[in-house]
């Protein structure tokens, strides 16, 4: 594996969010920057740290997952964003696309599955 994908995760659920930032350090050249509760922390994460990646959960309160990718994206232009989401529309796919992510992929999803996206994202334009 290459250099390491530093990844800042984005996600209101508090058991999710800690279960993820625990686990994804698990699998070889996975660092968990930050972790952010929603939008507005998650925006100061990555305009403070630069992450390569943000996994960013679509449905939460305040900002939702579309105005946080495009937020991110201009306070951190290189970092890529994937989104993480329970449930997920074709329009939300969109919406999520047009402002900037890279990916989606559903909660449901194996953690290797989740790991793969964040590496492709990482290595994504």
């Amino acid at each position: 594996m290459g250099a390491t994908v530093r990844v800042v995760i984005v996600e209101d659920n508090q058991t999710f969010r800690e279960t993820l930032e625990l686990l994804l350090p698990l699998h070889a050249g996975i660092e968990v920057v930050a972790s952010a509760e929603g939008g507005t922390d998650a925006i100061e994460a990555c305009a403070r740290l630069a992450p390569d990646v943000a996994l960013v959960d679509y449905r939460m309160p305040g900002m939702n997952g579309a105005e946080t990718t495009a937020a991110v994206r201009a306070a951190s232009p290189h970092t890529r964003v994937v989104c993480l989401t329970a449930s997920v529309t074709s329009e939300d796919v969109a919406l999520v696309i047009e402002a900037g992510a890279v990916a989606w992929v559903t909660k449901d999803r194996s953690l290797d599955e989740i790991v793969t996206a964040i590496r492709d994202a990482a290595g994504a334009g």
